[in-house]
């Protein structure tokens, strides 16, 4: 049992219990697909795809290879599409964002990191190395900083309703240090965001 996945699930599963049950889902970058078998076995999904450019030694669920860059899916075509510590070691984590939105029809839930100062961003570049190097993952170090995503995808019509920030994944003296340069954040599309609003107003009596 890994902690810090367990306490990022956790936070993951708190942002999306408002949302029913999504029929599709699109795991970017599964790795050896805890994730994904967590999703399903919690019902928070009835169908998943696990989604990397490699295969690891042993994985939970077993992935979908590709080569990397554009997803090989249609625009809208899951329910909700989710990334774990995977976009930060894009090429260019800015367009590779915009690219799983695209996949999308309801809902985008983001796990990554954020920086503001160079001790942050020096941080960031010895966790990575110190999590992915024993898997022979690269770490580019293309962090967030500040909250350009976040801006991003408010400029491509997504609405941010749920935010962890600074996100528990790490306890004691390691999370004091490192917990504000890590984020959980949900996005629906804006019609979507719209539409939950009105539900909840009417459930409400107003």
């Amino acid at each position: 049992m890994n902690p810090y996945r367990q306490r990022v699930f956790s936070m993951m599963l708190e942002l999306l219990k408002p949302y029913s049950t999504q029929g599709t889902a699109l795991d970017f970058g599964s790795g050896d697909g805890w994730f994904a078998r967590q999703m399903l076995a919690h019902g928070v999904v009835r169908d998943l795809i696990p989604l990397d450019i490699k295969r690891r030694p042993s994985v939970c669920v077993e992935p979908v290879i590709y080569p990397g860059g554009a997803v090989p899916y249609a625009d809208r075509q899951f329910d909700l599409v989710y990334s774990v510590d995977v976009l930060h070691h894009c090429p260019n984590p800015a367009e590779q964002l915009k690219d799983i939105a695209r996949c999308s029809r309801n809902l985008l839930l983001i796990k990554d990191h954020t920086y503001s100062t160079p001790i942050g961003y020096a941080a960031l570049a010895v966790l990575d190395e110190l999590g992915n190097r024993k898997f022979g993952i690269p770490s580019p170090y293309r962090y967030q900083r500040r909250w350009a995503w976040h801006d991003a995808l408010v400029e491509l019509g997504w609405t941010r309703v749920g935010f962890t920030y600074p996100a528990n994944c790490h306890v004691g003296v390691l999370g004091a240090m490192t917990n504000a340069l890590q984020f959980v954040a949900l996005y629906a599309r804006r019609s979507q965001a719209i539409s939950c609003e009105n539900s909840i107003v009417d459930a409400a009596g107003n």
